[in-house]
């Protein structure tokens, strides 16, 4: 073994504490923002914000946390983005002490920062990995989010009870624990991920600094976005639409439920599979993109979202089994793109620009996140939910079309 290989398998078995502990974070707070919101407002519309709160908080962090890495290397950023999470946690928990639903939604937007983090982590899975491997690493990296993910939602209970028992109210509970696991988080990143992958990878292959060049502050998004080769660009699309659309259903999924009178435990049951099926199956496409390609891979993700988006959106509210199969194929499809989507996107931009096509990346993902959540409550509200799963079908067959496209013209 090579040292640089042992050095990967160190620093993918940090990243895969951090992931743990850093989606489990994310996933205690968002569990309870929605209804500790509307409790201190008084109103359903000011708990939707919640959510939007924190995930424009991870979208406006994406370009800085990705800034810094390329100034910088990953290990202070991924500090800055888990850092800036626990500081948004301990002041909504302060939020819900003081009553004061305006700081709750502030303070989300820095917790937002965490799932910011949490994004760019799996990028620095890739640094060191070798090409053929390199969709396994940023895989297993997403997979790790499975564990955190599932066990988040189950300690927002004992965390509200260890409040209550303390003097507290009851919400301020969940972001006290998610503010310890940030900071755990950040503390994980800066002792343990030594040397830094993104600083040792370009010790071995030095490139311009990104300032040379103009990437970063001086070149804005508009500009990268134009500099980066089709299949970068077909890379980036992919990805924004897997989430863009797994939002979209998933938002309103248990909303279509509810108006069956399906219970809380039946909508829970369906939700937490499609959540556990969206990371569980990465390894999965992260060896099939090492084996067969990136883009084939993106091709079924595609697919998968149509065909997903055709099951769900035909399901009656009273068919439960539909309704799961149709958001376990969500998942798999979010899975494919993100995973072919962000292996290929990292070997299709020069060295130089990768952190910061990174992060362009996961600013395109979270505001596709934010914008599917929004026109899917007001697809279905106007329409109906079957008319949303038209749309987000109709809408990823460019995709599919594209990828089918890529694929001729690599065969030819």
């Amino acid at each position: 073994m090579t040292v640089v290989e042992a050095l990967q398998r160190k620093v993918l078995r940090v990243l895969v504490a951090t992931q743990v502990l850093g989606s489990a974070g994310t996933t205690i707070g968002l569990a309870v923002s929605t209804l500790v919101a509307a409790s201190l407002a008084g109103s359903d519309a000011i708990g939707g914000l919640a959510q939007t709160s924190a995930v424009l908080g991870a979208a406006l962090f994406a370009l800085p946390v990705a800034r810094l890495a390329g100034r910088r290397g990953r290990r202070p950023a991924l500090v800055l983005g888990y850092g800036a999470g626990a500081v948004g946690a301990a002041v909504a928990a302060c939020a819900v002490v003081l009553g004061a639903w305006p700081l709750l939604l502030v303070a989300l937007v820095l917790f937002g920062a965490a799932s910011s983090a949490n994004l760019a982590s799996r990028y620095a899975g890739t640094d060191l990995a070798h090409p053929h491997r390199r969709a396994r690493s940023l895989a297993l990296v997403v997979w790790a989010a499975t564990i955190g993910a599932v066990a988040g939602p189950n300690l927002a209970d004992p965390a509200g009870r260890a409040a209550t028992g303390a003097g507290l109210p009851v919400g301020a509970g969940p972001y006290l624990l998610s503010a310890a696991l940030f900071a755990a988080t950040a503390l994980v990143v800066l002792r343990f991920l030594r040397p830094d992958p993104l600083v040792v990878a370009r010790s071995a292959a030095p490139t311009p600094p990104p300032e040379r060049r103009g990437v970063g502050a001086a070149r804005g998004s508009v500009a990268l976005w134009r500099s980066l080769s089709p299949t970068a660009k077909l890379a980036l699309g992919g990805v924004a639409l897997s989430h863009t659309a797994m939002v979209g259903l998933m938002s309103m999924t248990p909303v279509h439920m509810d108006h069956a009178g399906s219970s809380l435990r039946v909508v829970g049951v369906v939700i937490s599979l499609h959540v556990a099926a969206m990371y569980a199956a990465s390894p999965l496409f992260g060896w099939m993109a090492d084996r067969v390609g990136r883009v084939p891979v993106l091709a079924v993700g595609a697919a998968l979202v149509v065909a997903a988006s055709a099951i769900v959106g035909m399901a009656p509210a009273h068919d439960t089994p539909q309704l799961a199969v149709g958001l376990v194929l969500l998942s798999f499809g979010w899975s494919a793109g993100v995973v072919s989507g962000s292996a290929l996107l990292t070997e299709s931009v020069a060295p130089v620009d990768r952190t910061a096509a990174q992060g362009l990346s996961d600013l395109c993902m979270n505001a596709g996140g934010a914008i599917g959540g929004v026109a899917a409550g007001i697809v279905v509200t106007v329409w109906s939910y079957g008319a949303l799963g038209l749309v987000l079908g109709v809408a990823a067959l460019p995709l599919l079309a594209a990828c089918l496209h890529s694929s001729l013209q690599r065969v030819r």
